[in-house]
Protein backbone atom coordinates (compact mmCIF):
# COMPACT_ATOMS: atom_id res chain seq x y z
CA UNK A 1 0.00 0.00 0.00
CA UNK A 2 1.41 3.33 -0.99
CA UNK A 3 3.25 5.03 2.25
CA UNK A 4 1.10 8.45 3.08
CA UNK A 5 -0.89 9.40 5.56
CA UNK A 6 -4.65 11.00 6.05
CA UNK A 7 -3.17 14.74 5.86
CA UNK A 8 -2.08 13.65 1.61
CA UNK A 9 -5.48 13.11 1.13
CA UNK A 10 -6.93 16.07 2.85
CA UNK A 11 -4.85 18.09 0.20
CA UNK A 12 -5.63 15.75 -2.64
CA UNK A 13 -9.41 17.15 -1.57
CA UNK A 14 -8.70 20.29 -0.77
CA UNK A 15 -7.47 20.71 -4.18
CA UNK A 16 -8.78 18.30 -6.41
CA UNK A 17 -6.33 16.57 -7.35
CA UNK A 18 -8.27 13.05 -9.06
CA UNK A 19 -10.10 12.36 -11.99
CA UNK A 20 -13.76 13.50 -11.01
CA UNK A 21 -15.36 11.84 -14.41
CA UNK A 22 -18.11 9.31 -13.59
CA UNK A 23 -17.87 9.94 -9.82
CA UNK A 24 -19.49 7.33 -7.90
CA UNK A 25 -19.82 6.66 -4.44
CA UNK A 26 -18.65 2.88 -3.44
CA UNK A 27 -22.60 1.89 -3.70
CA UNK A 28 -22.62 3.28 -7.31
CA UNK A 29 -24.52 6.57 -6.60
CA UNK A 30 -23.29 9.88 -8.94
CA UNK A 31 -21.56 12.31 -6.92
CA UNK A 32 -21.39 16.15 -8.23
CA UNK A 33 -18.80 18.44 -5.68
CA UNK A 34 -20.47 21.66 -5.51
CA UNK A 35 -18.56 22.96 -2.96
CA UNK A 36 -15.40 21.18 -1.00
CA UNK A 37 -16.02 23.10 2.44
CA UNK A 38 -13.69 24.92 4.66
CA UNK A 39 -10.68 22.70 5.85
CA UNK A 40 -10.93 22.51 9.68
CA UNK A 41 -7.66 22.61 11.59
CA UNK A 42 -9.55 21.56 14.97
CA UNK A 43 -11.47 19.19 16.26
CA UNK A 44 -14.07 17.77 14.44
CA UNK A 45 -14.55 16.82 10.37
CA UNK A 46 -12.08 17.72 8.37
CA UNK A 47 -13.86 19.54 5.58
CA UNK A 48 -17.05 22.01 6.94
CA UNK A 49 -19.96 23.25 5.53
CA UNK A 50 -19.53 21.48 2.16
CA UNK A 51 -22.09 20.65 -0.35
CA UNK A 52 -22.36 17.61 -2.26
CA UNK A 53 -25.19 15.91 -4.43
CA UNK A 54 -25.48 12.43 -4.75
CA UNK A 55 -27.73 10.75 -6.77
CA UNK A 56 -30.65 12.94 -7.27
CA UNK A 57 -30.14 14.78 -4.00
CA UNK A 58 -28.27 17.67 -2.85
CA UNK A 59 -26.65 17.72 0.78
CA UNK A 60 -25.39 20.90 3.35
CA UNK A 61 -22.52 19.11 6.03
CA UNK A 62 -18.92 17.92 6.62
CA UNK A 63 -17.08 15.91 4.28
CA UNK A 64 -14.82 13.72 6.55
CA UNK A 65 -11.18 12.20 5.16
CA UNK A 66 -9.15 8.69 5.82
CA UNK A 67 -7.10 6.43 4.75
CA UNK A 68 -8.72 3.43 5.71
CA UNK A 69 -12.81 3.60 6.18
CA UNK A 70 -12.36 1.52 9.16
CA UNK A 71 -10.65 4.68 11.08
CA UNK A 72 -13.52 5.89 11.72
CA UNK A 73 -14.50 3.34 13.85
CA UNK A 74 -11.03 3.39 15.47
CA UNK A 75 -11.05 7.15 16.31
CA UNK A 76 -14.29 6.54 17.98
CA UNK A 77 -15.79 8.72 15.40
CA UNK A 78 -19.43 6.88 15.88
CA UNK A 79 -19.28 8.21 19.65
CA UNK A 80 -19.11 11.75 18.58
CA UNK A 81 -22.55 13.64 17.48
CA UNK A 82 -20.60 16.53 15.50
CA UNK A 83 -19.98 13.78 12.80
CA UNK A 84 -23.53 12.85 12.66
CA UNK A 85 -23.66 15.67 10.08
CA UNK A 86 -20.94 14.04 7.89
CA UNK A 87 -22.21 13.83 4.38
CA UNK A 88 -19.37 12.33 2.79
CA UNK A 89 -16.94 9.97 3.60
CA UNK A 90 -13.93 9.79 1.36
CA UNK A 91 -11.06 7.18 1.67
CA UNK A 92 -8.04 5.69 0.14
CA UNK A 93 -9.46 2.23 0.46
CA UNK A 94 -13.11 1.45 1.49
CA UNK A 95 -12.55 -1.55 3.39
CA UNK A 96 -15.84 -1.10 5.55
CA UNK A 97 -18.94 0.06 5.49
CA UNK A 98 -19.85 3.13 8.17
CA UNK A 99 -22.72 4.05 10.11
CA UNK A 100 -23.88 7.15 11.68
CA UNK A 101 -25.12 6.86 15.37
CA UNK A 102 -28.91 6.19 14.10
CA UNK A 103 -27.45 3.13 12.15
CA UNK A 104 -27.23 4.87 8.47
CA UNK A 105 -24.62 4.18 6.17
CA UNK A 106 -22.51 7.07 5.46
CA UNK A 107 -21.47 7.71 1.25
CA UNK A 108 -18.44 6.78 0.54
CA UNK A 109 -16.49 7.87 -1.70
CA UNK A 110 -12.56 5.73 -2.76
CA UNK A 111 -10.12 7.39 -4.54
CA UNK A 112 -7.76 4.54 -4.64
CA UNK A 113 -7.38 4.90 -8.91
CA UNK A 114 -8.30 8.24 -9.08
CA UNK A 115 -5.29 10.48 -7.83
CA UNK A 116 -3.09 12.09 -10.33
CA UNK A 117 -0.48 10.47 -10.75
CA UNK A 118 1.69 13.66 -11.33
CA UNK A 119 0.74 14.07 -7.83
CA UNK A 120 1.69 10.86 -5.79
CA UNK A 121 5.09 10.54 -7.90
CA UNK A 122 5.69 13.97 -7.06
CA UNK A 123 4.83 13.46 -2.92
CA UNK A 124 6.87 10.02 -3.45
CA UNK A 125 9.93 11.69 -4.36
CA UNK A 126 9.89 14.67 -1.84
CA UNK A 127 8.98 12.47 1.15
CA UNK A 128 11.85 10.03 0.81
CA UNK A 129 14.44 12.49 0.80
CA UNK A 130 16.87 12.34 2.86
CA UNK A 131 17.77 16.35 3.22
CA UNK A 132 16.66 18.47 5.94
CA UNK A 133 15.65 20.25 3.59
CA UNK A 134 13.35 18.07 1.53
CA UNK A 135 12.18 20.92 -0.97
CA UNK A 136 15.84 21.52 -1.35
CA UNK A 137 16.27 20.38 -5.19
CA UNK A 138 12.89 21.78 -6.54
CA UNK A 139 13.51 25.32 -4.89
CA UNK A 140 15.39 27.24 -7.49
CA UNK A 141 11.78 26.28 -9.66
CA UNK A 142 9.52 27.89 -7.09
CA UNK A 143 8.32 31.54 -7.31
CA UNK A 144 10.20 33.85 -5.50
CA UNK A 145 6.65 35.08 -4.13
CA UNK A 146 5.66 31.67 -3.32
CA UNK A 147 8.52 31.29 -1.03
CA UNK A 148 8.11 34.95 0.62
CA UNK A 149 4.95 34.22 0.91
CA UNK A 150 5.68 31.49 3.14
CA UNK A 151 8.72 32.98 5.16
CA UNK A 152 5.95 35.69 5.86
CA UNK A 153 3.28 32.94 6.95
CA UNK A 154 5.93 31.55 8.98
CA UNK A 155 7.35 34.60 10.94
CA UNK A 156 3.18 35.94 11.75
CA UNK A 157 2.87 32.23 12.94
CA UNK A 158 6.03 32.67 15.27
CA UNK A 159 5.07 36.08 16.29
CA UNK A 160 1.81 33.94 17.50
CA UNK A 161 3.05 31.82 19.21
CA UNK A 162 5.11 34.78 21.39
CA UNK A 163 1.85 36.98 21.61
CA UNK A 164 0.49 33.92 23.78
CA UNK A 165 3.10 33.90 26.41
CA UNK A 166 3.06 38.36 26.77
CA UNK A 167 -0.66 37.73 26.52
CA UNK A 168 -0.50 35.03 29.51
CA UNK A 169 2.03 37.66 31.22
CA UNK A 170 -1.02 40.46 30.56
CA UNK A 171 -3.26 38.95 32.40
CA UNK A 172 -0.71 37.86 35.45
CA UNK A 173 -0.44 41.32 36.00
CA UNK A 174 -3.71 42.66 35.59
CA UNK A 175 -3.57 43.89 32.19
CA UNK A 176 -0.38 46.32 32.62
CA UNK A 177 1.22 46.85 29.99
CA UNK A 178 4.34 48.56 31.53
CA UNK A 179 4.61 45.69 33.92
CA UNK A 180 4.33 43.16 31.44
CA UNK A 181 6.80 45.02 28.90
CA UNK A 182 9.24 44.67 32.52
CA UNK A 183 8.90 41.15 33.12
CA UNK A 184 8.96 40.67 29.02
CA UNK A 185 12.30 42.45 28.96
CA UNK A 186 13.76 40.19 31.95
CA UNK A 187 12.85 36.90 30.19
CA UNK A 188 14.50 38.38 26.71
CA UNK A 189 17.60 39.45 29.11
CA UNK A 190 18.05 36.01 29.70
CA UNK A 191 18.99 35.32 26.23
CA UNK A 192 17.34 31.49 25.33
CA UNK A 193 20.14 30.58 28.05
CA UNK A 194 18.89 31.86 31.12
CA UNK A 195 15.18 32.55 30.22
CA UNK A 196 13.73 30.67 33.33
CA UNK A 197 15.88 32.16 35.82
CA UNK A 198 15.70 35.61 34.66
CA UNK A 199 12.28 35.49 34.14
CA UNK A 200 11.78 34.40 37.82
CA UNK A 201 13.59 37.11 39.34
CA UNK A 202 11.41 39.57 36.77
CA UNK A 203 8.05 38.18 38.16
CA UNK A 204 9.53 38.39 41.93
CA UNK A 205 9.33 41.53 42.21
CA UNK A 206 7.17 44.71 41.00
CA UNK A 207 8.25 46.86 38.48
CA UNK A 208 6.71 49.57 40.54
CA UNK A 209 8.96 49.35 43.06
CA UNK A 210 11.75 49.44 40.84
CA UNK A 211 10.33 52.69 39.56
CA UNK A 212 10.33 54.17 42.51
CA UNK A 213 13.82 53.32 43.36
CA UNK A 214 15.31 54.53 39.30
CA UNK A 215 17.85 56.88 40.81
CA UNK A 216 19.11 54.38 43.49
CA UNK A 217 21.44 52.10 42.12
CA UNK A 218 22.52 50.61 44.74
CA UNK A 219 18.89 49.45 45.67
CA UNK A 220 18.37 48.33 42.62
CA UNK A 221 21.44 46.35 42.20
CA UNK A 222 20.92 44.94 45.13
CA UNK A 223 17.37 44.03 44.81
CA UNK A 224 17.80 42.25 41.50
CA UNK A 225 21.11 40.41 42.81
CA UNK A 226 19.89 39.33 45.47
CA UNK A 227 16.55 37.94 44.33
CA UNK A 228 18.44 36.05 41.72
CA UNK A 229 20.71 34.43 44.71
CA UNK A 230 23.91 35.78 43.56
CA UNK A 231 24.01 37.37 47.43
CA UNK A 232 23.62 34.53 49.21
CA UNK A 233 26.56 32.90 51.58
CA UNK A 234 29.45 34.55 53.25
CA UNK A 235 31.75 36.56 50.91
CA UNK A 236 34.83 38.56 51.05
CA UNK A 237 34.29 40.88 48.37
CA UNK A 238 33.52 44.45 49.87
CA UNK A 239 30.65 45.50 46.77
CA UNK A 240 28.99 42.28 47.29
CA UNK A 241 28.82 42.44 50.94
CA UNK A 242 27.33 46.27 50.48
CA UNK A 243 24.75 44.59 48.30
CA UNK A 244 23.94 41.91 50.68
CA UNK A 245 23.15 44.76 53.36
CA UNK A 246 21.12 46.84 51.22
CA UNK A 247 19.29 43.72 49.72
CA UNK A 248 18.27 42.49 53.33
CA UNK A 249 17.03 46.18 54.27
CA UNK A 250 15.11 46.37 51.28
CA UNK A 251 13.72 42.50 51.19
CA UNK A 252 11.89 43.47 54.31
CA UNK A 253 11.01 47.09 53.23
CA UNK A 254 8.50 45.39 50.35
CA UNK A 255 8.42 41.93 51.74
CA UNK A 256 9.99 40.38 49.13
CA UNK A 257 9.62 36.69 48.65
CA UNK A 258 13.29 34.47 47.28
CA UNK A 259 12.88 33.74 43.79
CA UNK A 260 15.81 31.73 43.31
CA UNK A 261 19.42 30.30 44.02
CA UNK A 262 22.52 30.87 42.26
CA UNK A 263 22.72 27.23 41.53
CA UNK A 264 19.56 27.62 39.09
CA UNK A 265 21.73 29.73 36.22
CA UNK A 266 23.70 28.14 33.53
CA UNK A 267 27.36 29.01 33.34
CA UNK A 268 29.09 26.30 31.43
CA UNK A 269 29.51 27.22 27.58
CA UNK A 270 28.46 30.69 28.44
CA UNK A 271 30.57 33.54 27.27
CA UNK A 272 32.08 35.95 30.47
CA UNK A 273 29.97 38.29 28.42
CA UNK A 274 26.50 36.39 28.88
CA UNK A 275 27.04 35.69 32.32
CA UNK A 276 23.83 36.42 34.52
CA UNK A 277 25.46 38.92 36.46
CA UNK A 278 26.49 40.91 33.79
CA UNK A 279 22.84 40.96 32.19
CA UNK A 280 21.47 41.94 35.65
CA UNK A 281 23.97 44.61 35.58
CA UNK A 282 22.69 45.60 32.42
CA UNK A 283 19.25 45.73 33.01
CA UNK A 284 19.98 47.48 36.09
CA UNK A 285 20.98 50.64 34.25
CA UNK A 286 18.41 49.95 31.32
CA UNK A 287 15.86 50.35 34.06
CA UNK A 288 17.32 53.12 35.12
CA UNK A 289 17.64 55.24 32.22
CA UNK A 290 13.98 53.98 31.08
CA UNK A 291 11.98 54.20 34.22
CA UNK A 292 8.81 53.90 31.25
CA UNK A 293 9.67 51.31 29.55
CA UNK A 294 6.63 50.56 27.93
CA UNK A 295 5.89 53.93 26.85
CA UNK A 296 9.59 54.75 25.19
CA UNK A 297 9.41 51.49 23.25
CA UNK A 298 5.91 52.31 22.38
CA UNK A 299 6.27 55.88 21.34
CA UNK A 300 9.46 56.76 20.81
CA UNK A 301 10.84 53.70 18.39
CA UNK A 302 10.23 54.34 14.38
CA UNK A 303 13.86 53.00 13.53
CA UNK A 304 16.61 50.88 14.81
CA UNK A 305 18.54 54.10 15.76
CA UNK A 306 16.13 55.19 18.52
CA UNK A 307 16.27 51.78 19.52
CA UNK A 308 19.66 51.67 20.21
CA UNK A 309 19.23 54.96 22.41
CA UNK A 310 16.93 53.51 24.62
CA UNK A 311 19.51 50.46 25.54
CA UNK A 312 22.96 52.72 25.09
CA UNK A 313 24.15 52.06 28.70
CA UNK A 314 27.81 51.61 30.36
CA UNK A 315 28.29 49.61 33.58
CA UNK A 316 29.38 51.45 36.19
CA UNK A 317 33.29 50.85 37.21
CA UNK A 318 32.49 47.64 39.40
CA UNK A 319 31.09 45.65 36.54
CA UNK A 320 33.83 47.17 34.19
CA UNK A 321 36.13 44.94 35.78
CA UNK A 322 34.23 42.43 36.76
CA UNK A 323 32.29 39.38 34.97
CA UNK A 324 31.07 37.91 38.54
CA UNK A 325 31.46 39.29 42.46
CA UNK A 326 35.14 38.34 43.40
CA UNK A 327 36.31 37.73 39.95
CA UNK A 328 38.34 40.68 38.51
CA UNK A 329 38.19 40.47 34.59
CA UNK A 330 41.33 40.22 33.00
CA UNK A 331 40.89 43.98 31.05
CA UNK A 332 38.56 46.56 31.58
CA UNK A 333 35.39 47.09 29.44
CA UNK A 334 32.42 48.85 29.42
CA UNK A 335 30.35 46.14 28.94
CA UNK A 336 27.99 48.02 27.17
CA UNK A 337 25.26 45.98 25.38
CA UNK A 338 26.76 44.48 21.67
CA UNK A 339 25.48 44.65 18.49
CA UNK A 340 24.09 41.47 18.53
CA UNK A 341 22.54 41.40 21.89
CA UNK A 342 20.64 44.84 20.29
CA UNK A 343 19.30 42.93 17.64
CA UNK A 344 18.52 39.83 19.52
CA UNK A 345 16.30 42.52 21.83
CA UNK A 346 15.06 44.35 18.72
CA UNK A 347 13.85 41.07 17.68
CA UNK A 348 12.77 39.34 20.88
CA UNK A 349 11.93 42.09 22.99
CA UNK A 350 10.18 45.09 20.97
CA UNK A 351 8.84 43.38 17.86
CA UNK A 352 6.20 40.66 19.78
CA UNK A 353 5.21 43.47 22.49
CA UNK A 354 4.56 45.62 19.45
CA UNK A 355 2.48 42.46 17.83
CA UNK A 356 0.85 41.57 20.76
CA UNK A 357 -0.04 44.61 21.49
CA UNK A 358 -1.59 45.68 18.25
CA UNK A 359 -3.16 42.24 18.59
CA UNK A 360 -4.74 43.45 21.92
CA UNK A 361 -5.96 46.74 20.16
CA UNK A 362 -7.33 45.05 17.03
CA UNK A 363 -4.92 47.67 15.18
CA UNK A 364 -3.65 45.61 12.26
CA UNK A 365 -0.96 48.57 11.55
CA UNK A 366 0.75 47.51 14.46
CA UNK A 367 1.99 43.60 12.34
CA UNK A 368 3.41 46.06 9.71
CA UNK A 369 5.00 48.09 11.71
CA UNK A 370 7.17 44.98 13.05
CA UNK A 371 7.64 43.63 9.70
CA UNK A 372 9.04 46.88 8.26
CA UNK A 373 11.27 47.04 11.38
CA UNK A 374 12.54 43.86 11.37
CA UNK A 375 13.34 44.52 7.63
CA UNK A 376 15.93 47.44 9.21
CA UNK A 377 17.71 44.91 10.97
CA UNK A 378 20.40 42.27 9.90
CA UNK A 379 19.60 38.70 10.03
CA UNK A 380 21.08 36.29 12.51
CA UNK A 381 23.29 33.72 11.43
CA UNK A 382 22.98 30.33 12.97
CA UNK A 383 23.36 26.46 11.78
CA UNK A 384 19.79 26.87 11.00
CA UNK A 385 20.07 29.69 8.39
CA UNK A 386 23.19 28.52 6.54
CA UNK A 387 21.16 25.04 5.62
CA UNK A 388 19.19 27.75 3.78
CA UNK A 389 22.25 29.70 2.62
CA UNK A 390 23.66 26.01 1.40
CA UNK A 391 20.75 26.06 -0.98
CA UNK A 392 20.93 29.35 -2.51
CA UNK A 393 17.77 31.10 -0.44
CA UNK A 394 19.01 34.24 0.54
CA UNK A 395 18.64 35.20 4.07
CA UNK A 396 18.73 39.20 4.01
CA UNK A 397 17.69 41.03 7.17
CA UNK A 398 15.44 39.72 10.23
CA UNK A 399 11.90 39.19 8.41
CA UNK A 400 14.00 36.46 6.69
CA UNK A 401 15.53 34.96 9.29
CA UNK A 402 12.69 34.94 11.70
CA UNK A 403 10.30 33.55 8.77
CA UNK A 404 13.12 30.79 8.15
CA UNK A 405 13.48 29.33 12.07
CA UNK A 406 9.81 29.58 12.02
CA UNK A 407 9.21 27.34 8.74
CA UNK A 408 12.59 25.11 9.66
CA UNK A 409 10.76 24.52 13.28
CA UNK A 410 7.34 23.81 12.21
CA UNK A 411 6.98 22.88 8.75
CA UNK A 412 10.70 21.40 7.56
CA UNK A 413 12.12 19.49 10.50
CA UNK A 414 8.48 18.46 11.10
CA UNK A 415 8.25 17.33 7.23
CA UNK A 416 5.13 19.09 7.16
CA UNK A 417 6.06 19.32 3.45
CA UNK A 418 2.20 19.66 2.60
CA UNK A 419 1.14 22.45 5.20
CA UNK A 420 3.46 24.37 3.58
CA UNK A 421 2.79 26.34 0.44
CA UNK A 422 6.16 25.63 -1.12
CA UNK A 423 5.55 21.65 -0.73
CA UNK A 424 2.10 22.31 -2.07
CA UNK A 425 3.28 23.91 -5.31
CA UNK A 426 6.01 21.19 -5.65
CA UNK A 427 3.62 18.05 -5.54
CA UNK A 428 1.09 19.94 -7.50
CA UNK A 429 0.15 18.17 -11.04
CA UNK A 430 1.58 19.64 -14.21
CA UNK A 431 -1.67 19.54 -15.65
CA UNK A 432 -5.20 18.51 -14.17
CA UNK A 433 -8.27 17.57 -16.33
CA UNK A 434 -9.78 14.53 -17.59
CA UNK A 435 -7.38 11.48 -18.10
CA UNK A 436 -5.72 9.90 -20.69
CA UNK A 437 -6.21 6.69 -21.99
CA UNK A 438 -2.86 5.51 -21.69
CA UNK A 439 -3.18 6.59 -18.20
CA UNK A 440 -0.24 8.48 -17.21
CA UNK A 441 -2.68 10.63 -15.11
CA UNK A 442 -4.31 8.62 -13.15
CA UNK A 443 -2.99 5.00 -11.97
CA UNK A 444 -3.73 2.46 -8.73
CA UNK A 445 -0.80 2.76 -6.19
CA UNK A 446 -0.99 0.23 -3.91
Amino acid sequence: MANFNEDFLQTIWKYQYFDKNSLETVTGERIEIKKIGFHNFHEGPDFLEAHIKIGKLEYHGHVEIHKYASEWNQHEHQEDPRYNSVILHVVWDHDKDILRQDQTIIPTLELKGRVFLDVLRNYERLITKSSELLCADELQEIPDILKFSMIEKSLVERLEKKSLLLLEILGQTNNDWEETAYRWLFQCFGFKTNAVPMAKVGSSVSYKVLQRLSFQQRSLEAILFGQAGFLEGETSDEYAMDLQQEYHFQQQKFGLKFACHAQEWKMMGVRPSNFPSIRLAQLVQVLRQNPNLFSAVLHDLDNFHNFKKIFAITLPSYWQEHYRFGKKAEKTTSKGLSKDSLYHLAINFVVPLWYTYGKYLQEPEWKEKCIDFLQTIPAENNYILRKFKAVNWPVQHAFDSQGMLGLFHNYCSQKKCLDCKIGQNIIKPQKMGRPEKKGNLVKRWD
